[in-house]
């Protein structure tokens, strides 16, 4: 599979003039909330983030399974560029968290059951590159991956839907199926926007991610070519 370098350039260029469409919708065309104050524009970060990393693993799931059902290298470089882009959204999900939460609830950070099952999927696909760096490597690493991709992805409805399942303190969602809320309709537009842009910045990281990818393992292949080639001479 080739990646298209005049999609690659469109989505840059698509995400970087959306981003700053995000940016002057969160800190000048939307209010200020009357409770939470300049805190909850934080809000506008976290959601789409959250969104994001979910969106990644649920990428990591099909590239898992379309590895161990097909066994070629396009489905695992698809699941392994996913997982690096989704843990790097979670990290930023649970940062953002954490900076909301000290103003709102006074403490950096609490054992609530979203807090816990969101760290705890980061924990998941934290081990999962930790795998695929010192797993051996070729299709037996491969698949110790792709089996740990898909067994991972349950925690991401987990998470989703804890608060929902258990006492907490975060508040209830705003989108999705278990929404439990309804937001103004500026606020609704501003999330909207941002959860898009940040869509579209994922589709172009994950493409580029995965051109870089299919350069590594074209490397990888005429090396073990090379060797081979060296054995047989010697």
């Amino acid at each position: 599979m080739t990646i298209n370098t005049t999609v690659k350039n469109g989505l840059l260029v698509l995400s970087g003039a959306m981003v700053l469409i995000t940016l002057y919708l969160i800190f000048i065309w939307v209010p200020t909330e009357k409770n939470l104050g300049i805190s909850q524009r934080i809000f506008y970060f976290h959601v789409p983030l959250a969104w994001v990393g979910f969106l990644a693993f649920f990428f990591v799931l099909i590239g898992s399974v379309g590895y161990l059902w097909k066994g070629t290298r396009g489905w695992d470089q698809l699941a392994y560029s996913a997982v690096e882009i989704g843990v790097l959204f979670t990290t930023l999900m649970l940062v953002t968290g954490v900076m909301w939460a000290k103003p709102v609830w006074g403490v950096w950070w609490t054992w609530d059951p979203r807090l816990t099952t969101s760290l705890i999927l980061w924990l998941i696909y934290m081990a999962y590159l930790m795998l695929r760096s010192y797993a051996p490597e070729g299709d037996q690493g491969a698949r110790y991956a792709a089996v740990l991709g898909i067994v991972g992805f349950a925690d991401v409805p987990i998470v989703y839907l804890s608060i929902h399942w258990w006492r907490t303190t975060h508040p209830e969602a705003v989108v999705g199926p278990a929404a439990g809320s309804q937001l103004f309709s500026d606020m609704l537009i501003t999330l909207i926007v941002a959860v898009v842009t940040f869509t579209v910045l994922f589709a172009y990281l994950l493409l580029e991610r995965l051109s870089l990818k299919q350069v590594e393992g074209d490397i990888e292949e005429a090396r073990g070519l090379i060797e081979r080639l060296g054995n047989r001479s010697g």
